[in-house]
């Protein structure tokens, strides 16, 4: 078993030294989505809500988040940011609307945390602008889709596991 990164050799939390880590792209894609009613999914899709906007609201929320992540995730390192979009798909079968996050870094460290931030704010940030449509809205399966870079390759989800 490999030993555990963030903890010392006294068991204390620690943050991981990636200074001999070589610098290199790395990228990551998480999702996430968030299930409402169809009217309220049609509301979010016509720009009909009370608070305006709800997805360009939450493009910029989950931006934002994937930049302040360590401010965010204990141990998290600050990482310089050479990309972060968020994007989202109106499902209409599933009364959801999709987001998918994509985060890029020239460093020593994944972006791995970036990524699932900006889906989780994004996530947020759309119930809160159409709660006084739909407090019953449900946030979830926020994952990790693939990530590219860094000494350990790539990695894709297996969608079939």
């Amino acid at each position: 078993m490999n030993s555990l990164t963030h903890l010392d050799k006294y068991g204390n939390a620690t943050m991981v030294d990636v200074a001999e880590k070589a610098v290199t792209t790395r990228t990551a894609v998480a999702a996430g989505e968030v299930r409402m009613t169809p009217t309220t999914l049609a509301a979010i899709r016509d720009g009909a809500t009370p608070k305006g906007d709800v997805l360009a609201a939450a493009r910029i929320a989950g931006i934002m988040a994937a930049k302040r992540t360590p401010e965010l995730i204990p141990l998290c390192h600050t990482l310089l940011l050479t990309k972060a979009a968020v994007e989202f798909e109106i499902d209409e079968v599933e009364s959801r609307v999709l987001i998918t996050a994509t985060v890029r870094c020239n460093g020593q460290t994944g972006v791995e945390m970036e990524a699932l931030t900006a889906v989780s704010v994004a996530a947020l940030t759309i119930y809160d602008m159409a709660k006084a449509l739909d407090k019953a809205m449900v946030i979830g399966a926020i994952r990790l889709l693939e990530k590219r870079g860094g000494k350990s390759g790539d990695w894709k989800v297996d969608d079939n596991r």
